[in-house]
């Protein structure tokens, strides 16, 4: 049976035409683009970029991951080598989106410390708020996930990103602190969807950093869950000594550490992002 068929009965198609068809089979297979954000640093955000990709691809998937932090942290995390054309000289318009390829099925586009700049060289760019989306439409139908490693501040680049995606993802480290702010996160996302981007949602929180045998991580989970309910992934991120190691030797954790705990919790949170964003 064709592919379109195990979608629906190929007869489905008869009765509609050429046009409708056509919009029919792109929205199917158009790649989902999900941001993961959180304005504080320190939660996990990369690391759960870089992995959940990587899980993605254990389990069958095509991802290309957007490195959209002047850090670089995230192309630095997988060894990615320094391009003449990053996400920095796209924006610009210098440039199109030019993937590198990590290993198969996962894909970068590679960031660079100029990106620091580009918020005030574009501040008065016409419509420059869409132009990550402008930029993605060539290459979203070649993947099925495009992941964005949001920058940890709620500017211009957060909010091409958030204009850009169908769902935005919340890292958050089970510490107090990592509380703080979310009502802010929120009130931002319910803007852009008013404003510029009606399809966003929240699609997920994932609790990063976990140990069991914390009071503090556990009381911390359960208002994360008071406030967010069935958003919160039951998935878990321990922590984990390896998942801090990968990066070092520039690699995801089912490279570095296949049998590890991180690969284990990650795995199942692939999982469980498949069977909620899976079109």
């Amino acid at each position: 049976m064709s592919k379109f068929g195990e979608i629906l009965p190929i007869h489905f198609f008869g009765s509609l035409k050429f046009e409708h068809i056509k919009k029919y089979v792109v929205a199917q297979f158009m790649g989902k683009i999900i941001s993961l954000l959180n304005h504080k640093g320190g939660v996990g955000k990369t690391t759960c970029t870089i992995n959940i990709g990587a899980g993605l691809v254990e389990l069958g998937k095509k991802v290309l991951l957007i490195d959209l932090d002047p850090q670089a942290n995230l192309s630095l995390s997988l060894g990615a080598p320094r391009l003449p054309n990053t996400i920095y000289e796209a924006i610009r318009g210098e440039s199109e989106l030019e993937p590198y390829t990590i290993k198969n099925g996962l894909d970068i586009i590679t960031s660079t410390l100029d990106l620091s700049g580009a918020e005030m060289e574009l501040i008065n760019e016409a419509g420059r708020e869409y132009i990550l989306r402008e930029l993605f439409e060539p290459v979203r139908n070649n993947y099925d996930f495009i992941l964005i490693d949001c920058p940890p501040s709620l500017g211009l680049l957060t909010l091409n990103a958030l204009t850009s995606s169908d769902t935005v993802i919340i890292p958050l480290q089970t510490e107090f602190l990592a509380l703080q702010g979310l009502a802010k996160i929120k009130q931002v996302i319910q803007k852009v969807r008013l404003r510029l981007n009606k399809q966003l949602e929240i699609g997920g929180v994932i609790a990063t950093m976990y140990d069991s045998r914390k009071v503090l991580n556990r009381d911390v989970v359960e208002t994360i869950k008071k406030y967010f309910g069935e958003l919160v992934f039951d998935t878990y991120i321990r922590d984990n000594v390896t998942l801090a190691e990968a990066p070092a030797k520039r690699q995801d954790i089912f490279v570095y550490g296949p049998k590890s705990i991180g690969a284990d919790d990650f795995l199942n949170l692939s999982k469980e992002f498949l069977n909620r964003f899976e079109r």
